[in-house]
């Protein structure tokens, strides 16, 4: 299991502000291409956004829906690629002070050759994955709230 924290610096809000819009995630989910959501109200629960993964000059798609919601404080999504099955990936956004939020990623693969070839080294280098991404999403995030006071 995948579990990386990362401390951004604003507040729940606007940390989540950035993961409920489908049509950002390619701008911090590492090997993302691009994302669009397939239904109009997402992230409800049972809705997906469609993405694409680029690796030279093929493009692989997948899925993500969404398996459980508490608005501003966790979402938990399963990915689906018929190239490596399906994860479960569980944010969980929580209040750091008054101007910060811990968030924590835990991924968990479930089905298809990531579930069955998962280890220690497939369990490396999803850290390595999330320390990047959740860079990525802190950096989206503070980006897009520059000119909010951030209490520093």
């Amino acid at each position: 299991m995948a579990v990386r924290p990362v401390l951004i610096k604003r507040p729940p809000a606007a940390v989540w502000s950035v993961l409920s819009d489908g049509h950002r995630y390619a701008d911090w989910v590492v090997g993302t291409h691009d994302s669009e959501p397939l239904d109009a109200d997402w992230p409800a629960v049972g809705t997906a956004i469609r993405y694409t993964v680029k690796i030279g000059c093929k493009r692989l798609a997948g899925r993500t829906v969404v398996r459980y919601l508490d608005p501003v404080r966790r979402l938990e999504l399963e990915a689906q690629s018929k190239l490596v099955g399906t994860a479960r990936i569980g944010i969980e956004l929580e209040p750091w002070g008054e101007t910060s939020t811990l968030v924590t990623v835990d991924e968990h693969p479930l089905t298809g050759p990531g579930g069955r070839m998962h280890n220690t080294v497939s369990e490396a280098l999803l850290q390595l994955r999330h320390r990047r991404m959740l860079r990525h999403l802190a950096d989206v995030v503070e980006a897009a709230t520059a000119d909010e006071p951030t209490g520093r």
